[in-house]
C-alpha cells in the first residue's frame, strides 16, 4: 500500500524519534498530524486508547512510543521495560485494528536479535538464539509487538509493518546519566568533565563493543519511506550499514566537545552485546539510504544539547 496522505497519529511525539518525525512531516502538508502527550493519553490504558481512536480515526499510525533506556535502566527495571511496552503495543495495535487504521508502522530495536549472531544481522536471525541478558525484557516486549503485528496481518489482513532501527541519537535525546543510551551519555559526561576541568572520565566496560549509530532524522526519513513503499509481514532493518567501537566513538565525542582529560575504562562493568551491525540490504533494494555522517550527526546533537540545556532531559 502507498500512503499518499491523511491523518497520521505519531505516538511518543515528545521523544527522540517522535520529534524527528514531527520535523520530517512538517514538510509534508498532505498529512494531518495527530499527537497526544502522556498526560492527555496514557497508551498503556486500552480504554483510553480505544476512545481516542474512536474519536480521531487516524488513517496511519507510527508506533514510536516506548519505555526506553540504556543498559543500566533496562537491567534495574525489568518489570517496567517489559510491562509498559507490552501494554502500549497491545492497546495501540488493538485500537488500530478495531477502528480500521489503514497502515501501522511498529518500531522495534536491535535488542530483538540474539546475543551471538552472524554479522551483519539479517532479519531472519530473529529467535535463532538467546538474547543479551541486560536488555532482554525490552527485546522480548518488542518481539511480542512484532508477532502481534504479523498476527493482525495474517488473521485480519491488516497492513501492519515492523521496522528495526539501529542505535539512535540526535536532538531531544535523553541525556540523563541514569537512563540514557551510550551516545547522549558520553556527550553529557564529557561536557560536564570539560566544565569542571576533571582530569579523567570513567566509562563503563572495555570500550571494545562495536555499534551502528543512526541519526534520528535519517530514521524519520526511513519511516516515511516505509509507510509509502513497504507492505510485508517481514520485519525490515533500518540502519546506516557502518559500525564504530564505543572507544572510537568516545574519542570522537571527546574531540567534538573539546574535553582534554583522560578516558578510563571500568572493565568490572558490563559491555552489553559485542557487536550490533544490521544487514540493511532490504532497505537499500527498496531505494532508501541513510545520509548523515557520524561526526556531523554528533556535532549537530552536541550543538542542540548546548542550546537546550534548560529543557533537555538531563
Amino acid at each position: 500500500m502507498s500512503s499518499s496522505g491523511g491523518k497520521l497519529f505519531i505516538t511518543g511525539h515528545n521523544g527522540l524519534v517522535g520529534r524527528a518525525l514531527l520535523r520530517h512531516y512538517a514538510e509534508k502538508p498532505e498529512w494531518q498530524i495527530i499527537t497526544r502527550t502522556r498526560a492527555e493519553l496514557d497508551l498503556r490504558d486500552p480504554h483510553a486508547t480505544n476512545a481516542f481512536f474512536e474519536t480521531e480515526r487516524p488513517d496511519c499510525v507510527i508506533l514510536a512510543a516506548a519505555k526506553v533506556g540504556g543498559i543500566k535502566a533496562s537491567y534495574t527495571q525489568p518489570v517496567d521495560f517489559l510491562l509498559d511496552n507490552l501494554q502500549i503495543q497491545n492497546a495501540v495495535l488493538s485500537a488500530a485494528h478495531r477502528y480500521d487504521a489503514k497502515k501501522v508502522l511498529f518500531l522495534g530495536s536491535t535488542c530483538i536479535y540474539p546475543k551471538v549472531v552472524e554479522m551483519p544481522i539479517r532479519e531472519d536471525s530473529l529467535l535463532t538464539g538467546p538474547m543479551e541478558e541486560t536488555n532482554a525484557p525490552y527485546g522480548i516486549a518488542k518481539i511480542a509487538g512484532i508477532k502481534l503485528c504479523q498476527g493482525y496481518r495474517h488473521q485480519h489482513g491488516r497492513d501492519f509493518i515492523c521496522g528495526m532501527p539501529a542505535n539512535l541519537y540526535g536532538p531531544f535525546d535523553n541525556f540523563d546519566p541514569e537512563h540514557s543510551h551510550v551516545l547522549p551519555s558520553l556527550i553529557r559526561r564529557f561536557h560536564e568533565a570539560k566544565r569542571s576541568n576533571a582530569p579523567f572520565v570513567t566509562l563503563w566496560g572495555s570500550g571494545t563493543p562495536k555499534r551502528e549509530f543512526l541519526f534520528v532524522d535519517d530514521l524519520a526519513s526511513a519511516c516515511a519511506f516505509l509507510l509509502d513503499h513497504y507492505s510485508s509481514a517481514e520485519i525490515i532493518n533500518i540502519g546506516c550499514g557502518w559500525e564504530i567501537s564505543i572507544r572510537e566513538a568516545a574519542e570522537i565525542i571527546r574531540e567534538i566537545v573539546g574535553y582534554q582529560g583522560e578516558i578510563k575504562w571500568d572493565t568490572s562493568q558490563p559491555d552489553g552485546n559485542p557487536r550490533r551491525l544490521l544487514d540493511i540490504s532490504r532497505m537499500e533494494k527498496l531505494g532508501w539510504k541513510a545520509k548523515t555522517d557520524f561526526r556531523e550527526g554528533v556535532a549537530h546533537t552536541y550543538q542542540w544539547f548546548l542550546e537546550n540545556r534548560a529543557t533537555a532531559r538531563t
